[in-house]
């Protein structure tokens, strides 16, 4: 029997890890893309804790030509993706929309929008391959004080995830958002400083809450 396989973009820390360990236990190969290397070494420990497997890629989702040698390596290696999940994201310091600074602009065009259509590119193929599965977890920000560049970003990157959905309809693959519940993450907590965490739903039940959707 083919291996499955599942790519997950930002599986250093948070939701994108939780989700790694999940489809781990459940025989499913991760490929984990991440920036930080000890966060990556962490996630793969606890992977193999539990008897599961991973291929480890250190790698900034906006380097194009990474990318591409990813992808090439996964179809020579395994023919395709099963899953994929897309929880990389950039969010800057909240901000008063005048006051932005360019470079977190810049930053969150850069991974949040263009390297969302990017990988969508170089993706594809492999999860039309195996019939696979793309998921996009989503947050309604739009409109809120001092989201002005991250609000804009993930409205942007669900727009470009919605088009995908609707054009895949009948040659695939599939295409679906997840709306995560609220999460103790650390992107949280630089956006809600004062907020109770312990009322807050682990980034682990909600993983199985996606497995579930899957299933």
């Amino acid at each position: 029997m083919t291996e499955k396989t599942a790519l997950i973009t930002g599986a250093s820390r948070g939701f994108g890890a939780a989700f790694g360990e999940a489809v781990a236990e459940q025989g499913v190969h991760v490929i984990a893309l991440g920036r930080t290397v000890g966060a990556l070494e962490d996630l793969d420990d606890r992977i193999r804790a539990k008897g599961g497997t991973a291929t480890l890629v250190p790698l900034d989702i906006t380097d194009e030509g990474g990318l591409q040698r990813l992808c090439l390596s996964i179809f020579e290696r395994w023919g395709g993706l099963d899953i994929w999940l897309h929880s990389a994201i950039f969010a800057g310091p909240l901000s008063p929309v005048a006051h932005v600074p360019e470079k977190d602009w810049d930053k969150s065009v850069a991974i949040n929008i263009h390297a969302t259509q990017r990988l969508i590119a170089l993706v594809e193929p492999l999860l039309k391959a195996r019939k696979g599965t793309a998921i996009l977890p989503v947050e309604d920000v739009a409109g809120q004080k001092f989201h002005a560049a991250y609000g804009a970003a993930k409205a942007a990157q669900k727009a470009i995830w919605d088009s995908w959905a609707a054009e895949s309809t009948a040659a695939g693959p599939k295409v679906r958002t997840f709306a995560a519940r609220p999460m103790p993450t650390a992107l949280r907590a630089r956006f809600y400083p004062g907020e109770d965490r312990a009322k807050l739903h682990q980034p682990k039940d909600e993983a199985a809450r996606l497995l579930a959707v899957l299933s």
